[in-house]
């Protein structure tokens, strides 16, 4: 089963405080309930943080992760700044103590206001945020492994100095259009194992589901800030 695709997995329940929000800066809000129903508060850490949150709009044309903080009665808030309307999807890795392995469990909610569909972003192998340009090199086969390398330049100079973000020169999710099944992924070697290069290469061992065309999302850090590189890539088979 991929990840994502189920609001209650385990025995462990993603329950959002709200269901439909408005557009703009908003707090977002949730809880983890356990088989018992009550709200979970014990987590292991999955790459320095207990819950990782991404959000994402259905054409998968938005995308946020961020890591909420969790309040004492088991709360997680965070600030989002959601700004169209539409229909999106919340998806919550956690390793929950004592379950004793990471889970993805995935909701949906919307934001009210005047909402214009849309698709996903035509195929690209190259993005380019802030001067930065990330090339996509690689294939996604579904139901196979294989390697994808992205490779950041700085207004055209191999960038050598990546800056670990979450204990890995990047963080790599990918949501299949249509049913948003979800892979996150971490690249091969990690920062400080004196192999593992700071760019301007990022390997990624990725396996897909199936078929379908994924929407990629790289987060990498540069300069003290953490940027997004976002693909579109239909699989090879």
């Amino acid at each position: 089963m991929p990840g994502g695709l189920q609001v209650t997995q385990d025995g462990y329940t993603l329950d959002l405080a709200e269901k439909i929000v408005v557009a703009g800066e908003t707090e977002f809000r949730f809880r983890i309930l356990g088989p018992d129903g009550a709200a979970v508060t014990e987590f292991d850490a999955i790459h320095d943080k207990e819950l990782h949150l991404i959000v994402v709009q259905r054409e998968l044309t938005g995308f946020w992760h961020v890591h909420p903080v969790r309040q004492a009665d088991g709360t997680w808030t965070v600030r989002l700044n959601l700004p169209e309307a539409g229909a999106y999807r919340a998806f919550t890795d956690i390793a929950p103590r004592a379950l004793g392995k990471t889970i993805t469990l995935g909701a949906d909610f919307a934001i009210a206001g005047d909402y214009r569909p849309g698709t996903a972003p035509q195929p690209e192998r190259t993005f380019t945020v802030d001067g930065y340009e990330v090339t996509l090199e690689g294939n996604l086969v579904g139901g196979a492994g294989e390697l994808l390398t992205l490779t950041v330049r700085k207004d055209g100079a191999p960038v050598t100095d990546l800056q670990p973000y979450l204990a890995a020169y990047g963080h790599l999710v990918i949501v299949r259009a249509g049913d948003l099944a979800y892979v996150h992924v971490h690249p091969n070697g990690e920062p400080g194992d004196g192999v593992t290069a700071p760019g301007p290469d990022v390997t990624f061992h990725t396996a897909v589901p199936g078929r379908g065309t994924y929407r990629l999302f790289l987060d990498f850090k540069h300069g003290d800030k953490v940027r997004t590189a976002a693909f579109t890539l239909p699989t090879a088979n």
